[in-house]
């Protein structure tokens, strides 16, 4: 099973787009897939239109989490709910806090993905989800303060592998990119720049394709899948299937 964490402590950069259509296109290319909604805005949860009795706070919690089908075939998703913002707290003291999801995805080696939505920050939910993938995909938005608050996530990805020996392994893809707009030429040249090839080929086009579909309780492939943003996630979703022993 490929384990892929999609983190940024940024808000508003495309992390659940990104984690909702890369899984769906991943499962439409033929790959059993599952994604595990850890953030407790539930963002995930409600873009495939989907509920469920046990949420990731039950997996987090110990417990047993059959993931729940969606409307496309060969996605699974552990949904989420409020209830994981408490979470933080009550893993706060818990010996091992950022093993547990580790050792709670073990069980659902018949998928050929995993792919774990995160929250917004840099707390243990998120730590849980590198440290569980290890491979990890960074949305970033082609603007300049979300290239800048890459660095503390690279001192997060640097502490993991120096105190607990994870093998962190990251890549980028540039996101909302307006090709009319200066700035977002300029940062996605130095992302690669600086990133080289951890930055994928495939840029994410600012749509409001993609925008609209999650009210609809659907992945763009479902939504519109002729659209810019549709066929970009299509694209990015065979890129890494083709890196596929090599990231």
């Amino acid at each position: 099973m490929i384990r892929i964490s999609v983190c940024n402590q940024k808000g508003g950069v495309g992390k659940t787009t990104t984690a909702v259509n890369l899984s769906a296109y991943l499962a439409l290319s033929g790959k059993k897939t599952l994604l595990i909604d850890l953030d407790p805005q539930a963002a995930a949860t409600s873009g495939l239109g989907v509920k469920g009795d046990k949420t990731s706070y039950n997996l987090i919690s110990g417990e047993e989490t059959e993931p729940v089908a969606t409307e496309v075939e060969n996605l699974f998703i552990i949904p989420s709910s409020i209830d994981l913002a408490g979470a933080e707290i009550e893993l706060a003291n818990e010996p091992g806090r950022e093993l547990i999801l580790k050792e709670q995805v073990e069980k659902f080696q018949r998928y050929d993905y995993l792919i774990v939505d995160t929250p917004p920050n840099l707390g243990v939910l998120t730590v849980n989800a590198i440290t569980a993938c290890e491979k990890v995909l960074v949305p970033v938005q082609a603007e300049y303060y979300p290239m800048e608050a890459l660095s503390r996530l690279w001192r997060i990805f640097e502490l993991l592998r120096r105190r607990m020996k994870i093998d962190v392994r990251e890549r980028y893809v540039v996101t909302m990119f307006d090709p009319r707009v200066r700035i977002c030429k300029e940062v996605e040249a130095e992302l690669r720049r600086i990133l080289g090839e951890k930055v994928f080929k495939t840029i994410i086009p600012r749509n409001s394709k993609l925008a609209e579909a999650p009210s609809h309780g659907k992945p763009i492939a479902l939504y519109d899948p002729e659209c810019k943003g549709a066929k970009a996630y299509k694209s990015l979703s065979e890129e890494i299937i083709q890196l596929e022993g090599k990231w």
